[in-house]
């Protein structure tokens, strides 16, 4: 009989996000017997001092053995990993694996996927709902298979976005479901003594998740490339872009005066959609009643924070305060 405590499984994962899944299953007694992650990542000027991922420092705190592969497909990984003879592999914001590893436990390797698959395939699911302006997403167990977050779903569970909502909101939200969903997709599969339904992707249609969508929309890696601001969007467009990348990856513009560049890349943090129309050229920035607005294609967006190039984080009154333009000043 398989129950949660003698039910061995290996964990993988790197992240803040996934440490909360393996959290729970540490607190609810289940047999984690060993914690795969990402390997220590140098950071600081000179690269010179190592980080160990959030993973790792919970799972040593915890008296868990952890593995660090420079290559998933690594002979003495691999006969490593073999000798815990795991039942079930847990996967959360990690890598691409290998057949080799994927395949190998008996009941299967699971991975938790930030959307609602087959919605929002690949490394950024939660930037590029919000950056798309869906209202809903939400959370999905599936089996791994050859390829990247198309495997057999399993269960799924939805969460609103709203309209005010960050990147930071829905990860913390998201990050907990995914916990709550991780689990219960585990004990449906010891209920069902190793088996457990499944559905195709291909089975699942946009009308289950109550979305009006016409495509998949993928969810790529997000490069700083990716978060330049095109102003010559509508106001609605741009603040959802905005929200999207913030806190981080976070979005970032180019002032200019006079039509030459001023030096200043701008980090934007948060707006505020007005609902005022403009016929200024997208990009115009000007000041009025204290606040700090810039031209969109249709309307005036509001900025609320934001960062210059070399200072901290600021609301948009403390810029204001020391901001004098004298000339025709742009976002480009």
């Amino acid at each position: 009989m398989i129950t949660k405590e003698n039910l061995r499984i290996i964990f993988m994962g790197t992240p803040e996000f996934a440490v909360e899944t393996l959290k729970r299953l540490v607190e609810e007694g289940y047999h984690v017997v060993a914690v795969v992650t990402q390997p220590d990542k140098p950071v600081g000027r000179h690269g010179s001092v190592l980080r160990a991922p959030a993973v790792k420092e919970y799972a040593l705190a915890h008296g868990l053995p952890v593995l660090q592969p420079e290559k998933m497909k690594d002979p003495e990984f691999i006969e490593t990993l073999r000798s815990y003879k795991a039942e079930l592999q847990v996967v959360v914001a990690f890598r691409m694996l290998p057949e080799v590893v994927w395949d190998m436990p008996r009941f299967g390797t699971f991975n938790v996927h930030a959307a609602l698959l087959p919605l929002y395939r690949g490394a950024a699911p939660i930037n590029w709902a919000i950056i798309n302006g869906e209202t809903m997403t939400g959370v999905t167990t599936f089996f791994l298979d050859h390829q990247i977050d198309t495997g057999r779903i399993i269960k799924q569970r939805a969460f609103p976005i709203p309209d005010d909502a960050d990147v930071e909101y829905v990860y913390d939200g998201l990050m907990h479901l995914g916990a709550e969903l991780a689990i219960e997709t585990i004990q449906a599969i010891i209920d069902g003594n190793g088996e457990v339904e499944s559905v195709p992707q291909d089975k699942i249609t946009l009308d289950d998740h109550h979305v009006s969508l016409t495509s998949l929309n993928p969810a790529p890696k997000i490069f700083k490339e990716t978060c330049e601001i095109s102003w010559n969007k509508s106001a609605k467009q741009v603040y959802d872009f905005i929200r999207g990348l913030s806190p981080v990856p976070v979005a970032w513009s180019t002032l200019y005066k006079d039509g030459q560049m001023d030096g200043n890349i701008v980090k934007i943090y948060r707006t505020a959609k007005t609902g005022n129309k403009t016929n200024k050229p997208a990009g115009t920035l000007i000041i009025v009643q204290g606040k700090m607005m810039v031209a969109c294609t249709d309307e005036w967006l509001e900025i609320k924070e934001l960062q210059m190039a070399g200072k901290k984080r600021m609301d948009a009154g403390a810029f204001i305060n020391g901001f004098r333009p004298d000339t025709d000043v742009m976002f480009k």
